[in-house]
Formats: C-alpha cells, structure tokens, sequence
C-alpha cells in the first residue's frame, strides 16, 4: 500500500453504530485482524491481554443489560469481541505467568530471565509505582488498547467497519463474564468491547484539529 491508500482507511474508519445485518465478515479476514492484535507490541513484550469473540446470540442479548453503549452493535455486528486484560496475580514481577512467559514463549536463557525479572520488577516498583493492584491493571490496559488500534486499522484497510465500545458498567459486567463466560476475574478485567462489520449507511465526515494544533515542534 502506498501513504494514500493508507491514509484513506484511515479517513475510512469510523464508530461505526448500526451494521448491515446482511453482510458478514469471512473467517479469512476476520484470522487477519485477529492476526494484527496478536502481533501488537506490548510493554517488555509480555502480551497482557485475551480477546473473547462472542458469536452467540444468547451470550450477547445477556451482555446488553449492563452495556448501554452496546446494544445495537451487539444485535448487528458480524463479530465481537471483549478484551479482558490481564490483573496482578498474572502480571505482577514474579508472577507465574510473567516467569513462564520469559522462559516458554521469549525463550530467554535463564540469566536474561533473571536480569529482565529484575528490570520488570524495578520498573514496577518504582519507575511507575504499579504496586497497587488498580494502577496494574491499568498500565496493563493500555498494552490492551494498542492492539484494538491495531484491530481497527488492519480492519479499516480491507473495507470492515468497527465500534470501540466502553459504554458498559465495569463491575457487573465483570460478575457476568464471570457467571456465563467463565471468566476468572480475579485473574482478568473488561477494558474494552469492539464490534466488527459492515457499514448500514455512510457516516458524517470525519473532523480532526489541525495538525499544527496538535503537534509542537522544540
């Protein structure tokens, strides 16, 4: 792709808020977008994040009762997603999942394991202060949030529509996923929903500040 073709999906994506019930995203597309949050990078690489793709019809009329801004999306959406991130017991410094990771999935020999534990470990204690569970948890979000730009640009570049949804009460949310999606929330949280599909109609054109109001040059 050229700059332009890559600057036209982007002038291409939108919140998408009602899709064509009619048109439905193909498994191959759908492997591609999911393929580009896989690949996203993350703070020292260690993935905090699980996306759940909720196909089911009663699954999603159940997610409804606490995500107001969810309901058309999740009544016309090809496919959606929930993003649950990581909590401390997972991606707290010596954590099982954090060891296991360095050793199994980086394939890092065992000093490097011991010098990157001990950098993770200084970088949660002091350079960002995570020790407390909610700050954790929202470090580890914002990982979370750059593969749904991923997801939504890959997206936008063959054509498919999407809504970020975070219009959804957190808390009950969570005893739900927890009730009739297994979750384990005092493992995982809900960051954030985002719907996948076809446009229903064209949207309003998009308005963006000006570059020179937003870039500062020292």
């Amino acid at each position: 792709m050229n700059k332009q073709e890559i600057l036209n999906a982007y002038w291409f994506r939108h919140a998408c808020k009602e899709f064509d019930v009619n048109k439905k995203i193909t498994d191959e597309d759908f492997k591609f977008i999911l393929e580009t949050g896989r690949l996203s990078p993350s703070s020292f690489g260690f993935e905090p994040w699980h996306f759940v793709v909720v196909q089911d019809k009663e699954l999603r009329n159940a997610l409804k009762e606490n995500a107001w801004g969810a309901p058309l999306k999740l009544d016309t959406a090809s496919h959606f997603i929930l993003c649950l991130t990581m909590k401390k017991p997972l991606m707290f410094w010596d954590s099982e999942y954090i060891q296991n990771f360095m050793k199994n999935v980086q394939q890092l020999p065992e000093d490097v394991i011991k010098g990157k534990g001990e950098f993770f470990e200084n970088f949660q204690k002091s350079d960002f202060d995570l020790t407390n569970e909610r700050k954790l948890f929202d470090w580890a979000s914002k990982q979370a949030y750059i593969a749904l730009g991923n997801m939504m640009t890959s997206a936008a570049m063959i054509g498919i529509d999407t809504c970020p949804i975070e219009g959804f009460h957190q808390e009950k949310t969570e005893a739900l996923l927890e009730e009739k999606f297994g979750v384990d929330t005092e493992k995982f949280g809900l960051s954030y929903m985002l719907a996948f599909g076809y446009r229903q109609r064209e949207p309003n054109t998009k308005t963006r500040r000006n570059l020179n109001e937003i870039v500062s040059w020292k």
